[in-house]
């Protein structure tokens, strides 16, 4: 009786073993091959807990078991000479990857880079928000750096192309695609800004021999030209018609500037459409109430609308207006009546749009 006791919990403890072997290798196995394998991206802030890292591993599909990975890292399962320390930052994980190199991988503080694509025309609100969407940094923070006029001051002692006193960042954003690190500090990332906008604008040989205020006169163009080109081609013609219209001291007349006042100055949200009452707003930027450039650029322009404001075609343009919106192309009038035809034979094939 007892021989048969023995052997039975002989048996039993060789089928736990057997099982808890098996239990062992299938936790610890990758969760798919290469071919099938998921890609994540995942993003450990500090303060984060094994816990919610697990959790998070399972629920993307990386790891088979959070429980089993949560206490691998509580006791050092992997490594009984050190303690578990997770390390904030930005992994690029597989399910195709073990247990114990994930258990590394999240010790090693090494970060993936965070690509981040900036098109051209943002402000430096959108951009700050496109950051913090990408966990680059706080939005908040990055608008603050950006409004540093001592950091900028500092910054532009540096470079060919000075920032004028008492300016922020707007228009010096320059839109791009750009690779970051989760807690990169916001003066890091406000450089990176900064280092490829004068490197690109250093291209411009119309630039080089310009004062700050006039270099700044031209990005202040340029952040206009940008809200209004659709195809790269009419961009100079664009900033003809604006050109003219300084010389003339006629007001520049741009639906984007007041835009501007209602989105980035009054925090309202984007309108529709720009009403009368719209352009009557008592506001430096409102360029249907002054003639002449507003105080500072109302979006970070691209190459094409900075080297357009550098150097506009010669023509004897004062209007234009989208005639097809379809492919983004502009009339361009001489006069006031030529404009009124041309805006008067769109809205005739188009009476929805009147």
């Amino acid at each position: 009786m007892i021989k048969k006791i023995l052997a039975w919990f002989i048996a039993i403890i060789a089928l736990t073993t057997v099982m808890a072997v098996a239990l062992f290798f299938y936790v610890t196995s990758p969760a798919s091959d290469e071919q099938s394998e998921s890609v994540y991206e995942l993003h450990i802030p500090k303060g984060m807990s094994i816990k919610e890292t697990a959790l998070e591993l399972q629920d993307n599909g990386i790891i088979k078991s959070w429980t089993f990975f949560y206490y691998a890292a509580r006791f050092s399962f992997f490594d009984r000479t050190k303690p578990f320390n997770l390390k904030s930052g930005v992994y690029t994980v597989k399910s195709s990857m073990s247990l114990k190199e994930l258990y590394i991988l999240l010790q090693t503080g090494v970060a993936a880079n965070i690509k981040l694509s900036v098109p051209e025309g943002l402000t430096i609100t959108k951009t700050a928000f496109e950051l913090e969407k990408a966990h680059v940094c706080d939005a908040l923070s990055f608008i603050q750096a950006c409004n540093d006029i001592e950091l900028l001051e500092k910054y532009a002692e540096e470079e060919e192309y000075s920032i004028p006193k008492g300016k922020n960042l707007e228009g010096f954003l320059f839109p791009d695609t750009y690779f970051f690190t989760e807690g990169m500090s916001v003066e890091s990332v406000v450089a990176r800004f900064l280092d490829n906008f004068f490197d690109k604008v250093s291209e411009i040989e119309e630039l080089k021999d310009l004062s700050p205020e006039e270099f700044y006169d031209v990005l202040i163009l340029a952040s206009i030209i940008e809200r209004e080109y659709r195809v790269p081609e009419e961009a100079p013609l664009i900033a003809s018609v604006f050109k003219n219209r300084i010389k003339s001291n006629i007001g520049l007349y741009s639906c984007a500037t007041i835009e501007y006042i209602i989105t980035e100055i009054q925090g309202l949200p984007h309108p529709d459409r720009i009403t009368y009452e719209d352009l009557k707003i008592d506001n430096p930027y409102n360029t249907y109430k002054w003639a002449g450039l507003p105080p500072g650029p109302i979006s970070n322009p691209g190459l094409v609308s900075i080297k357009a404001a550098s150097r506009p075609a010669e023509t004897d343009y004062y209007y234009f207006v989208l005639t097809d919106p379809v492919k983004g192309r502009h009339t361009f009038s001489k006069s006031f009546d030529q404009h009124i035809k041309a805006e008067n034979m769109y809205t005739k094939k188009n009476p929805e749009k009147k």
